[in-house]
């Protein structure tokens, strides 16, 4: 399903068609270079002389026609370019074998595939080529349609390229980077640069000036593990960024619309605003007045809430534990009942999807579900509490946020979530430093950040800058990880908890669990679902294993990489030591 602009209202001043003409034509060419190199790549086998060359190109010229390419389609583009893993189809309950450049790519470099295999991940991912071609040769190039595919490509870049992604075996996403930055240049020149450089002639000659730099950035060190990752985002990705924001405003030929993920007057990427948090908000829950958001602020606080009046949802979502609650899941002699750890609430706004086991949708529904929990509020939706309701105060306030008294709990939970949402961060001394507001990170938690976008493997999950499962550039999923989390802390036995095996008892599905953000993770401990683990460190252990796989347990649909890591101990301390800088001042 598509989620973009075809449904906005058209806010393009439109360019004369040629210089759109060739943008649109820019783009079919080399998605017809991709086809093509795609079948000399059939012709030579996954494992002749030129095979790797076949699909380092079939890569090269896929990546300078995705931005607009995978922007018509996404769920097409993302089938193309997206992890190597089989895919449940919840509409008639079959499993989709992993297809498209990731699963050929494994093909090509590892060699560890059948021709028979191989020629239907050829087949496969050459008709979703074709789908996508179609659509390129269907559809004009619009401003709109341009600047929203170009802010797109700009962040699969800081968020999926340069961390390995893209590319996780054979390791092109730096020059992939290079590729997409000269077409982006390419592109611009031919059609909007005499715009800006009649309006602003330095600002053309900074964006051009800065392109120029970051490609020779790249080409000065491609090796995949010793790239410095925050220089480049922090030096030269978001200077990019900042002209391109520039560039929009300058030219004057598009108006960004409400019903996207981003902030296109956001300068980077890594800004307080960012994100547009409606574009993740239920439509019954959209821009909340002040007072209701004040009102789900003292709900939250509130024990009355529960039928035992012994609960608020600050019970255990603590704000000085950046709204977690400190304690592990099933801890004896009765002191907790719940089966999971509970995570933290900051930036929850931007998931798509609430709860380990991902059982809820929507933060409505989330919210509901704790209020019927009979472990939690034990509430019924449709019920209200009595002392609430006998409460002037409450009916004040109510009545200020919306317009009445509810006898019934619909309008707490909308308050209550609407002041969840106000809970986001993104001003820790990561933000600070990436955005180039300070120059205070020491050379550990720099090493720390480039290992976690790339050695390491952490942000081919916890994608920047949210370091959550929500997956960009689209952001209208929520990644799910098979990892193999232990029972205890020995590492001797599996977690028996089943996870999102619940929804369609998809062997599958054993064990997977949500994608949680690590942002202010030193803040809430201990970790994992089932919080087996008190401390960074032995998180840490666990993946340099190789997650349960590595550790020996018998996982056959594990989504982690079963092979270690091979990270030092001061790799490992680098890491800890970076993910301590994603703690917010606000709740320090």
């Amino acid at each position: 399903m598509s989620i973009f602009s075809c449904k906005d209202k058209d806010t393009t001043v439109n360019l004369p068609l040629s210089d759109w003409a060739y943008a649109h034509s820019y783009y079919l060419e080399h998605i017809n270079k991709t086809i093509t190199y795609l079948d000399s790549l059939k012709q030579e086998g996954f494992n002749g002389k030129n095979s790797k060359y076949y699909f380092s190109q079939t890569r090269k010229h896929f990546k300078i026609a995705e931005p607009y390419a995978s922007y018509l389609n996404p769920e097409v583009g993302h089938r193309v370019n997206g992890p190597a893993l089989p895919i449940y189809k919840d509409d008639n309950g079959k499993i989709l074998k992993p297809v498209g450049l990731q699963k050929i790519e494994e093909s090509v470099y590892e060699g560890e595939t059948s021709q028979a295999d191989f020629e239907n991940e050829i087949y496969v991912t050459n008709g979703l080529l074709h789908n996508l071609k179609k659509n390129i040769e269907k559809r004009d190039l619009t401003a709109q349609r341009f600047f929203i595919a170009t802010h797109q490509q700009l962040f699969r870049i800081v968020s999926l390229a340069i961390s390995g992604f893209d590319t996780p075996v054979s390791h092109l996403g730096l020059e992939e980077t290079a590729y997409s930055l000269e077409s982006l240049q390419t592109v611009y020149e031919h059609s909007i640069s005499y715009m800006v450089k009649e309006k602003s002639p330095q600002l053309h000659k900074d964006f051009l000036m800065n392109i120029k730099q970051a490609i020779n950035f790249i080409n000065s060190n491609e090796d995949f593990d010793t790239f410095d990752r925050f220089t480049f985002t922090r030096d030269f990705m978001n200077p990019i960024t900042r002209n391109w924001v520039d560039i929009r405003k300058t030219s004057d030929i598009w108006q960004p619309v409400n019903t996207q993920p981003f902030n296109y007057d956001a300068p980077t990427f890594f800004e307080n605003d960012a994100f547009n948090l409606n574009f993740f908000t239920p439509n019954i829950n959209k821009n909340p007045t002040d007072k209701q958001i004040a009102l789900g602020e003292k709900l939250f606080f509130d024990k009355n809430l529960s039928a035992s009046g012994t609960m608020a949802c600050a019970t255990c979502h603590i704000p000085e534990k950046a709204y977690a609650d400190g304690l592990v899941a099933n801890i004896d002699n009765n002191k907790q009942t719940l089966q999971r750890n509970t995570p933290t609430l900051i930036n929850v706004a931007f998931q798509q999807s609430f709860f380990w086991d991902g059982r809820s949708e929507t933060i409505l529904d989330q919210v509901s579900s704790v209020f019927t929990n009979s472990k939690e509020f034990n509430t019924n939706v449709h019920e209200f509490s009595d002392d609430i309701l006998k409460d002037s105060a409450y009916v004040k306030a109510f009545q200020d946020a919306f317009g009445k008294m509810t006898s019934t709990n619909s309008d707490a939970i909308k308050a209550i979530s609407s002041y969840v949402s106000t809970l986001n961060g993104f001003d820790s001394k990561f933000d600070r430093n990436i955005r180039g507001e300070e120059d205070t990170f020491t050379s550990e938690e720099k090493l720390g950040f480039n290992l976690f976008m790339g050695k390491a493997l952490c942000a081919t999950c916890h994608f920047m800058p949210l370091t959550s499962g929500t997956v960009p550039p689209f952001f209208s999923e929520h990644e799910r990880e098979v990892i193999g989390v232990p029972e205890s802390k020995n590492n001797k036995q599996l977690d028996d908890d089943l996870g999102y095996y619940w929804k369609f008892n998809e062997p599958l599905h054993f064990g997977m669990f949500k994608t949680p953000t690590v942002r202010n993770v030193a803040l809430t401990a201990p970790y994992m679902h089932n919080g087996v683990y008190d401390t960074l460190e032995e998180v840490m252990e666990f993946y340099n294993l190789g997650g349960g796989g590595g550790m020996g347990f018998d996982l056959e649909h594990q989504t982690l990489p079963f092979d270690e890591l091979n990270l030092t101990d001061p790799e490992l301390q680098a890491i800890i030591a970076y993910l301590k800088t994603l703690t917010d001042d606000a709740v320090k």
